[in-house]
């Protein structure tokens, strides 16, 4: 729970892609245990190669080089506190943009030049990635030699992709291989993603990782629950054991979903009633004064207490319900619409969810997470006229793809239901993917894991931040294979 606390309990937004400020934040932030422990700090990660990079304000078109995993390919030809001022025989000359705004989303500058660079060097016949280096003031030119294993991306990406399919394969195994004896992965967030993952794979040899999974998730919930940030406990489970019986029916489960939702029935916010008194004072903004504000949603935990109902948790209770639904449980009408009268009233005209229930503006967007999550809400919805909805957000992430990997609180959690929701729409899926593809090739380190990159908010990152981040990319890569009921099996 460690992680998710990190991440989920940050209110206010932060900057975005990535955010870096004059205390050294994130860069001086660093992981205890894992691959990641003998980095000094959060860097980017730049694909393959090995190495490891900040950016800096002064200058804005370097990458300055905090690491070099040995045995990569930059391992004794990049040192540290080298520039990478340049590739291919090209200066770097886009300045990176640093702060938050719609003006300011994506990789523009040297991180989106070196992607393009180490995609162009993957596909060539020598596959050499020629660097420009700044060495104490001295110009330093070096070639690295790919592996011959890393292929490039197919144009069709992430679709008919030799190389997605080669990813896939292997982090399916990797992930089988992380699961705890209890049958978890540590928190809520992998445990949502990675057994969602194994179970699309559609490979039997990973059903007993799943199985185990979802009698984790059975025996880590009931009708009563008084740990804190619980509610995003139960959504998670909620979500695996409906796609876990709806694969194979096994009747056992349903008894614990029912459990799961009546948990969920006592911590949905319906009545006034259920405002903690201690919020008058903590936060005197932001309880409700009127039985219609931020009715129908959830918060980290039941009813309302600290700010109250936000948008990501209550879409994940909405879609929680439409699938519980799904497998046969009696979900209260009033309930569910309640749920997604929440997550309209906070859309703007253009499809963009905010934090809560009221509209941001009618034509800004920013982090998609909210908006993916409610986009597959209502698309699972048992009212078939919500898929307009669903379609509308959709459709604004494949217009505005540039936030993707850089949502609010827990930027990989947003890329996961945010390329679940674009899902449902080809064309824009392929959009967002498209214009995020650059993250997906920097992300890969050169032990075939995916790193976490530094982002807006500058939460999360620790000792199981790599897992996460491979959990997720190969939920993202498993979605073309439409392996479960969201994704498309057996038609939505």
């Amino acid at each position: 729970m460690r992680l998710l606390l990190a991440v989920l309990t940050l209110a206010a937004p932060a900057a975005a892609q990535v955010h870096h400020h004059a205390d050294g934040q994130p860069w001086k932030q660093q992981a205890r245990r894992g691959p990641d422990a003998e980095v000094k700090g959060w860097l980017y990660n730049l694909g393959v190669t090995g190495v490891r990079v900040k950016l800096e304000d002064e200058n804005p078109t370097h990458l300055v080089v905090g690491h070099v995993f040995e045995g990569s390919p930059a391992d004794g030809r990049v040192r540290l506190g080298d520039r990478i001022v340049g590739a291919r025989g090209l200066r770097f000359e886009t300045p990176h943009r640093n702060g938050y705004g719609m003006d300011k989303f994506g990789p523009d500058g040297p991180i989106a030049d070196f992607a393009e660079a180490l995609e162009r060097a993957l596909d060539s016949k020598k596959r050499e990635l020629r660097l420009q280096l700044d060495r104490d003031g001295e110009r330093v030119d070096v070639k690295l030699k790919l592996p011959a294993k890393v292929e490039p991306y197919g144009k069709d990406f992430p679709f008919d992709c030799a190389r997605v399919e080669e990813i896939r394969e292997r982090l399916w195994e990797h992930l089988a291989e992380q699961q705890r004896d209890n049958g978890s992965w540590g928190n809520p967030i992998h445990d949502t993603f990675i057994p969602l993952t194994l179970l699309a794979s559609g490979k039997r040899e990973y059903r007993d990782e799943v199985e185990r999974s979802v009698r984790y998730h059975a025996g880590n919930t009931s009708t009563e629950d008084t740990s804190g940030l619980v509610n995003w406990k139960y959504m998670a489970a909620a979500v695996v054991m409906s796609e876990w019986y709806l694969a194979t029916k096994e009747r056992w489960v349903l008894e614990e979903l029912q459990e799961v939702y009546e948990f969920l029935c006592t911590t949905q916010y319906l009545d006034l009633s259920q405002v903690n008194p201690k919020v008058r004072e903590s936060h005197p903004g932001s309880y409700p004064k009127n039985a219609e504000q931020q009715h129908g949603g959830w918060g980290h935990n039941p009813g309302f207490e600290g700010y109250g109902p936000i948008a990501m948790i209550t879409a994940q209770g909405a879609l929680a319900f439409a699938l519980m639904e799904r497998c046969g449980l009696d979900i209260d009408e009033g309930r569910h619409k309640a749920a997604y009268d929440f997550l309209q009233r906070g859309t703007g005209s253009n499809g963009y969810l905010w934090y809560g229930d009221s509209v941001a503006g009618d034509q800004n967007w920013a982090d998609m997470g909210r908006t993916g999550t409610s986009a597959i809400a209502h698309w699972m919805s048992p009212h078939r006229e919500d898929r307009k909805q669903a379609l509308l957000h959709a459709k604004l992430m494949g217009e505005h793809p540039q936030s993707f990997p850089d949502t609010h609180a827990s930027p990989l959690m947003g890329m996961a239901y945010g390329a679940l929701g674009a899902s449902i729409d080809r064309r824009s899926f392929e959009a967002l993917m498209t214009a995020n593809r650059w993250w997906f090739l920097l992300a890969e380190c050169p032990d075939g894991t995916f790193a976490y990159q530094p982002n807006r908010d500058n939460a999360g990152y620790g000792d199981d931040a790599r897992l996460l981040a491979t959990a997720v990319t190969a939920f993202i890569y498993t979605l073309p294979l439409e392996g479960l009921v969201m994704s498309g099996k057996k038609g939505r």
